[in-house]
């Protein structure tokens, strides 16, 4: 492989891939300095391991792949750092919701969504009011949900990853997609349901 042939590929990457990889990562990090970061760190993973690209898959998937350990990488550093205290935030929110014994009441609880979930996920105003869902928690709970719903990291990993617990992380993800399906709700299905 010729060194002209890897720039070429590479240049060619940032027009063809470029803006993708840059959404992908932008949606997981939230931060578009720390988007852009990690895709010039991706294309220079790509430039040198370029011969090891066997064209199995499409660049793009290839190149997604990279940049997905990339990603992995950063939330691997942010978990080295001391606090992981972002669970108090949904502490007492859901106090409500059930009675004493454990239940939902019924009119606090959960309520049905109509239009059916199934028909939201391919519309653009969805994932906006779930982007700003996401924005309203705290960093290190949006990364977790993030990794383990959105990039399929396994929980293993993600303990390994923030040096939490495994307990720990189901109680974070218990709350964090208890937020979410009430933000979703007041943002997204009650509007709809009005509109």
């Amino acid at each position: 492989m010729t060194k002209s042939t890897i720039q070429s590929a590479a240049e060619r990457w940032v027009d063809d891939h470029g803006e993708c990889l840059y959404r992908f990562a932008l949606i997981r990090v939230r931060k578009p300095e720390v988007a852009e970061d990690l895709v010039q760190e991706t294309f220079l993973a790509a430039v040198r391991g370029y011969e090891k690209f066997s064209g199995r898959s499409s660049e793009r998937t290839w190149l997604c792949g990279i940049l997905k350990n990339k990603i992995v990488d950063y939330f691997r550093k942010l978990g080295r750092e001391p606090s992981f205290t972002d669970l108090e935030f949904f502490s007492d929110e859901c106090l409500g919701k059930f009675v004493s014994i454990g239940f939902w009441n019924h009119e606090k609880g959960p309520k049905e969504w109509k239009p059916e979930p199934d028909e939201v996920m391919y519309r653009a105003e969805f994932w906006q009011t779930m982007r700003d869902c996401l924005s309203k928690l705290p960093q290190k709970v949006r990364d977790v949900f993030t990794m383990r719903e959105m990039d399929d990291v396994p929980s293993k990993e993600i303990c390994a990853i923030l040096s939490i617990s495994d307990s720990n992380l189901r109680v974070m993800l218990h709350r964090v997609r208890m937020a979410l399906r009430e933000c979703l709700e007041m943002n997204w299905f009650e509007t709809i349901g009005k509109s």
